[in-house]
C-alpha cells in the first residue's frame, strides 16, 4: 500500500481540562486511527507543525508518537516521517460480539424532509464502461480533439486574470454568451442578443431553473410521450402534475394538450427524444398558437439538432415566437463531451432579472475556466470545424446502420431513417416486446433501450432506441448481426408457442 502524504492540518477533539497534554494527544491520535479517520499508510503531520498548531512542546509530541509506535499504531524513523501502520493491532480492532448477537449499527435518525426532499429521485448519469453497439446518447469521444482542448485550457490558465479568479457574472462569461448568441442566430434561427443567454451546467439545470420560476406544487406540466425522462423527474420533484401528449411524424399532437390550466410545456421539436422526428413548420405554428391562448410557457429543448443529415433545416421554435412564450435550451455535452457540464438557456428579456437572481442563489455561477476555454474554442473556429467533421462521420455511420439493417433485420425491426441526432429507433414486429428484445440482445453483447421506458401512460410503443454515433462501422455490423440473431430467436419462440 503506497504511503499517503498530506499538508492538511490534523483536527483533533478539544482537550479536556485536567488531562495531561501527552495523554490527550496519545488518546486522540489512537482514536483517529481506530475509527479509520487516519487510514493505514496515512502520514502524520510533522512534530514541528503539530507543536505550532496545538501550542505543545515537541517533546510532548515525540513522547506520544513513541508510545503509539511501541504499540504498533504508527511506524517510521527520524527524518522520514511518521505513518499509520499498514497492519494495526488485531486485538484492539476486533469487535467483541456476544454469541447469537449481531453487531449493532447506529440508529437512523427520524428526519422530516421537505416535499421536494421526499419527491426527488436520482437521475442516473453515464456509466463508465466500454462503448458497444448500440449505446445511445453518446458522441464519438475518441474523435474529440483533446490535444487542442488541452492547449487552449493551458493557455487560458496561464493568462487568467485576478478579476477572473475572483468572480463571474451569474448568467455567465459575456464573450461566451456573445459567441453562443451568434452561433444560435446563424445555425438555429434563434432570435436573441447575448444578454438573453444564460450559461448553465446543461439542460438539466435549465429545467430546474424553469421549474423554480414557474411551478408550484400541484400545477400541470405537459410532456411528449414517449419523451425525455430527465424532464419528468425534474418537474415531479417540484410537485408538478404530469400530463402527456402523444407524438406523430409531425411532432407533439396539439389536440391532446389541455386548453387551460397548463403552466409549462416541455418539447424537443428539433429532434424529438427518443423517436427522432423533426416537428414540421405547421405543427410549430399550432404549438405557438396553443401557448398564446392557454398562457403556458414553452420549454424548447433543442436536443441533438446540431447534427442534421437530410432535409431542410427548420428554424427553432423560439425564432418563430412573437409573444415571448418560449424558453430555449441546449447543451454542449452531446456536441463535445458529456463531462463538459456547459449549456445555455435563452430567455425573454422580462425573465432575465429573476433568472439571474435564482442562479445567484443556487450555484452562484457556472465554473469560469471551462467557459473561457469554450469561448475560445468557438471564436477561433474549432467548434464549427468539429461540428462539420462529426456531421460527416455520423452520417456515414447512420448509412452503414441502415444498409446493414435492411439486409439483416427485415421483417423483425423496421429502423427509421432519422434526419438528425445521435440515435434512431426501430419498430418491432407485433410478436416481439421491447423488453424481451432488449434482454435477448444484451445476452449477445448488444445494448438497446426499449422505447416503453420513455413513455407515460399505457400506450407504450414496441420499439428500440439504437445509438450509432459513438461506434464505428465494424461495431455497427457486429451489433446488427447480434441483434438479428436475438430477434430471430424470439420470433421463432413466439411461433412455437402459438
Amino acid at each position: 500500500m503506497p504511503k499517503r502524504t498530506t499538508a492538511f492540518e490534523l483536527v483533533l477533539p478539544p482537550r479536556i481540562r485536567g488531562i495531561a497534554a501527552y495523554r490527550w494527544l496519545y488518546d486522540s491520535l489512537r482514536s483517529e486511527i481506530l475509527h479509520g479517520r487516519l487510514r493505514p499508510g496515512a502520514r502524520l503531520p510533522a512534530t514541528r507543525d503539530l507543536a505550532g498548531q496545538y501550542a505543545l512542546s515537541r517533546g510532548t509530541i515525540v513522547n506520544a508518537f513513541e508510545q503509539l509506535k511501541s504499540e504498533g499504531y504508527v511506524e517510521g524513523n527520524v527524518g522520514s516521517g511518521t505513518y499509520v501502520s499498514k497492519v494495526l493491532p488485531e486485538e484492539l480492532l476486533r469487535v467483541r460480539v456476544g454469541e447469537g448477537q449481531r453487531p449493532s449499527s447506529p440508529a437512523t435518525p427520524r428526519r422530516r424532509f421537505s416535499g421536494y426532499g421526499r419527491r426527488v429521485r436520482l437521475f442516473p448519469g453515464y456509466e463508465n464502461r466500454p462503448t458497444r453497439a448500440f449505446r445511445s446518447n453518446l458522441p464519438a469521444l475518441d474523435l474529440f480533439p483533446t490535444s487542442l482542448w488541452a492547449q487552449i485550457t493551458a493557455r487560458r490558465a496561464r493568462h487568467i486574470s485576478r478579476n477572473q479568479l475572483m468572480r463571474c457574472d451569474a448568467l455567465g462569461f459575456l464573450p461566451l454568451r456573445q459567441a453562443v448568441a451568434q452561433y444560435l442566430g446563424t445555425s438555429r434561427g434563434v432570435r436573441c442578443v447575448a444578454e438573453q443567454v444564460a450559461i448553465l451546467s446543461g439542460v438539466q439545470e435549465a429545467l430546474d431553473l424553469a421549474a423554480r420560476l414557474f411551478l408550484n406544487p400541484g400545477e400541470v406540466v405537459c410532456l411528449e410521450s414517449p419523451g425525455y425522462p430527465g424532464a419528468a423527474l425534474a418537474f415531479r420533484a417540484f410537485g408538478a402534475k404530469i400530463r402527456a401528449a402523444g407524438v406523430d411524424d409531425d411532432g407533439i399532437r396539439v389536440r391532446e394538450l389541455p386548453r387551460r390550466g397548463v403552466r409549462l410545456l416541455y418539447i424537443t421539436p428539433g429532434h424529438q427524444f427518443p423517436l427522432g422526428a423533426t416537428m414540421t413548420l405547421p405543427r410549430r405554428l399550432q404549438v405557438l398558437e396553443w401557448a398564446r391562448q392557454s398562457g403556458a410557457v414553452i420549454f424548447e429543448d433543442d436536443y441533438d439538432s446540431e447534427f442534421r443529415y437530410s432535409g431542410r433545416p427548420i428554424p427553432a421554435l423560439q425564432g418563430l415566437d412573437r409573444s415571448g412564450s418560449v424558453l430555449y435550451a441546449g447543451s454542449f455535452s452531446k456536441v463535445l463531451f458529456p463531462s463538459l457540464r456547459l449549456g445555455y438557456l435563452v430567455a425573454p428579456p422580462d425573465l432575465l432579472e429573476r433568472l439571474e437572481a435564482i442562479k445567484s442563489l443556487t450555484s452562484r455561477h457556472t465554473p469560469l475556466l471551462e467557459q473561457l476555454v469554450l469561448s475560445d474554442f468557438i471564436v477561433e473556429g474549432h467548434f464549427g470545424r468539429h461540428l462539420r467533421r462529426m456531421r460527416q462521420v455520423y452520417a456515414e455511420r447512420l448509412s452503414v446502420l441502415l444498409k446493414e439493417a435492411k439486409g439483416e433485420l427485415t421483417g423483425m425491426l423496421n429502423i427509421s431513417n432519422v434526419e438528425a441526432g445521435l440515435q434512431t429507433v426501430g419498430w418491432l414486429c407485433p410478436a416481439i416486446s421491447s423488453e424481451s428484445a432488449a434482454a435477448a440482445a444484451a445476452q449477445r453483447g448488444v445494448e438497446v433501450t426499449p422505447l416503453n421506458r420513455y413513455s407515460y401512460g399505457k400506450d407504450a410503443p414496441e420499439g428500440l432506441q439504437l445509438g450509432f454515433a459513438a461506434i464505428d462501422a465494424k461495431e455497427i455490423r457486429r451489433g446488427i448481426q447480434g441483434l438479428a440473431l436475438a430477434l430471430a430467436g424470439l420470433r421463432s419462440g413466439s411461433r412455437i408457442k402459438s
